[in-house]
């Protein structure tokens, strides 16, 4: 038999998103869409100025895994780099395709492998950490607009 999708795991990190308040200043932002499930997210981050997370804000409207993954994401995101996060989103779609076993960069994503035969959903899964590097790079640009010239 097959497990189920919406294990009591992730129903329960559905429930437990850390974060989900939005900044009211913050480096950068960023409001993504996954077009195959609608699922939406915003994201609001500050960086210290060793460009590491220090702060996040999220509003997230999506399906349970989406918010399990948000949930996932916010447990550890604070001092994360950009490098750091692309990373794991690339590790993150390669697990979801099978094409890997593991997601060394971000272990605890791997409570999310009963979504793997369910590749309309790997999008609700992969929003949060593709929204996060948005909202990097715009803080990122910003920063760099901010410099004198």
């Amino acid at each position: 038999m097959a497990e189920p999708l919406y294990t009591r795991d992730i129903l329960k990190l559905a429930t437990s998103i850390p974060f989900e308040e939005r900044l009211e200043i913050a480096d950068g932002r960023a409001e993504k869409r996954a077009p195959i499930c609608g699922s939406q997210m915003a994201c609001d981050v500050c960086l210290d100025d060793n460009q590491h997370i220090t702060e996040i804000g999220l509003d997230i409207s999506a399906c349970a895994l989406g918010q399990a993954s948000a949930a996932l994401m916010g447990q550890d995101i604070i001092g994360r780099s950009l490098p750091e996060l692309k990373e794991t989103l690339r590790q993150l779609k390669a697990y979801l395709a099978g094409e890997v076993e593991n997601i060394t960069s971000w272990p605890s994503l791997m409570a999310l492998s009963a979504a793997r035969p369910h590749k309309g959903r790997h999008g609700a899964i992969c929003l949060p950490f593709e929204t996060a590097i948005a909202a990097f790079e715009a803080a990122m640009v910003a920063k760099t607009e901010a410099l004198p010239a």
